[in-house]
């Protein structure tokens, strides 16, 4: 069986860190609130544009409802129809030319 035996001293580290700061566990994270406060505010000025925007909507509907548009005149065109029946024989012929 194998012992723990040390044949020699460890060394130690040559350069040590002065003031070295243990960091502590629970720590206050000012970063996620000040995200908390930067979404809120986000969510404030979202809701005050999408209220601004409804409130245009609304106004443009008023104003489409009043002023009606003026009824399109439906225009026919009407087709004439062909003058000479059309001649199957004398276009495959004219084809076969080609």
């Amino acid at each position: 069986m194998a012992k723990n035996k040390q044949k020699g001293k460890k060394q130690k580290n040559v350069f040590q860190v002065a003031n070295k700061h243990l960091k502590h566990k629970n720590k206050a994270k000012p970063v996620t609130t000040t995200l908390k406060h930067i979404n809120a505010v986000k969510n404030e000025k979202v809701e005050n544009l999408n209220q601004i925007f409804t409130q245009v909507q609304r106004d443009v509907k008023s104003i489409s409802k009043s002023v009606a548009p003026e009824p399109k005149k439906q225009t026919q065109v009407v087709r004439e129809p062909p003058k000479e029946s059309v001649n199957v024989d004398s276009a495959a012929q004219l084809f076969s030319q080609l």
